[in-house]
């Protein structure tokens, strides 16, 4: 959540920053929020005023009481005051949430070096690998899986429906092995801790990283018990020091979680659905880290770097992207995505995103850090990457490493955590 005296501060800078994201919503909440924040002031200062004047009256009172003279004027006089502090402060309040309410609406403000424009401005940064070549036709991923006794999408989509995969066989172990693999190097070799979040969130952690409210649409809620399936492990492992006040030496907190996700993804029906493009429920290894400010940008190029250093492992070819301004994630201040080349769909898919939020996050989650003691508190900053995703590596796995027999040689690193060295029809 964006500061509002920020806001107040220098409203034509903030225009301006927010203006960046190509998003005429966020600008008409910024207006209301200044709007509110003006009515809101307004009503603050005569309450302070009130309040003032009935700790004179009520001294006044025990005076003329102590003097024993006729209160009845005086008493009326209160009353009245009272009752009209009252309602300025029920006004108050309620400027208070509509302003609160406008502000979560807001997006974060970008980094300074976030590139211009929307989607088409996004800027690749570098690449690593070389997609293979074939002297056969690749076939995509799920005419291989299907043939390799991978999954059965058909009875996936009897089971629940589209868009939620059933892994079958070595299939089941491949999902097993990659989080294994995923899970062992960043433990051992990038310093995470490893947690096992819990699987339903309730409103305020899903507002506390931005999904709620902007994203309501996308996720899958319990009504009766008021919680939603998590749509990111970010949601639930961000939220593990909500509401607390950190010991600087704790940071950088590093932690790392393989969960299912669950999105109902609104919007992108019949948009790549093919497979395992798009899905309403994957496997992600994603990983979380709380730093001081100072240590943001440092903290970033390191949590893509243990993202980046997955692919390479699997011996993925893959290109990281600097997302402009107008292609930029609600919450995000800046993102890096990775793009994973995939030989049967003849093209680039993201498999990982990796976020720094500055202290937007920390604001509506309430987490800070004590620099040292007796210090004011201050707000960490949060970053996450998808450390990394399951579907589109997969996919990039399969259709990459599929020979002209209709096996799949899996790469070195990834062999010992499946159990072989290539993934071949049953028999």
């Amino acid at each position: 959540m964006i500061d509002v005296r920020r806001l107040r501060h220098d409203p034509a800078e903030a225009r301006a920053a927010l203006a960046r994201r190509l998003d005429d919503g966020a600008l008409a909440q910024f207006d209301r929020v200044l709007e509110l924040d003006d009515r809101r002031r307004t009503v603050l200062t005569e309450v302070e005023r009130m309040r003032a004047d009935r700790n004179e009256a009520s001294r006044e009172f025990a005076r003329r009481k102590q003097a024993g003279e006729d209160l009845t004027a005086l008493q009326a006089e209160l009353g009245k005051a009272a009752a009209r502090l009252k309602d300025l402060e029920e006004d108050l309040r309620e400027f208070e949430a509509l302003q609160e309410s406008h502000l979560l609406a807001i997006p974060n403000f970008l980094a300074t070096d976030v590139p211009e424009g929307g989607v088409e401005a996004n800027v690749e940064l570098r690449r690593w690998g070389t997609p293979p070549r074939f002297d056969f036709t690749p076939k995509p991923h799920w005419e291989l899986g299907e043939q390799l006794g991978l999954f059965d999408l058909p009875r996936g989509t009897k089971v629940a429906g589209s868009g939620f995969p059933l892994f079958t066989g070595m299939g089941a172990r491949l999902v097993r092995g990659l989080a294994n693999f995923m899970l062992d190097l960043h433990t051992r070799e990038h310093g995470y801790t490893e947690v096992v979040p819990p699987l339903l969130v309730n409103e305020a952690s899903a507002r506390g990283t931005g999904q709620l409210p902007k994203f309501a649409d996308d996720l899958y809620r319990l009504e009766r018990d008021e919680l939603y399936l998590l749509p990111t492990a970010e949601v639930p492992v961000t939220n593990i020091h909500a509401g607390e006040i950190l010991d600087a030496e704790m940071l950088p907190v590093a932690m790392v979680a393989f969960t299912p996700c669950f999105r109902r993804e609104a919007g992108s029906h019949g948009k790549d659905t093919r497979g395992l493009i798009r899905v309403h429920q994957f496997d992600k290894v994603e990983l979380v880290r709380l730093c001081r400010p100072e240590e943001s940008e440092a903290e970033h190029a390191a949590i893509t770097a243990h993202a980046e250093a997955v692919l390479q492992r699997l011996e993925i070819p893959y290109r990281a992207l600097a997302l402009a301004a107008g292609d930029t994630g609600f919450a995000s201040a800046r993102t890096i995505d990775l793009e994973v080349w995939a030989a049967g769909v003849d093209g680039w898919l993201e498999a990982s995103s990796a976020s720094t939020f500055t202290d937007f996050q920390a604001r509506r989650a309430g987490i800070r850090f004590r620099a040292a003691a007796g210090v004011k508190p201050e707000f960490v900053h949060t970053l996450n990457a998808s450390g990394v995703a399951f579907p589109r590596t997969i996919i990039a796995l399969l259709e990459n490493g599929q020979q002209a027999d209709g096996s799949v040689v899996l790469p070195e690193a990834l062999a010992p955590y499946v159990g072989v060295e290539r993934l071949v029809p049953p028999t």
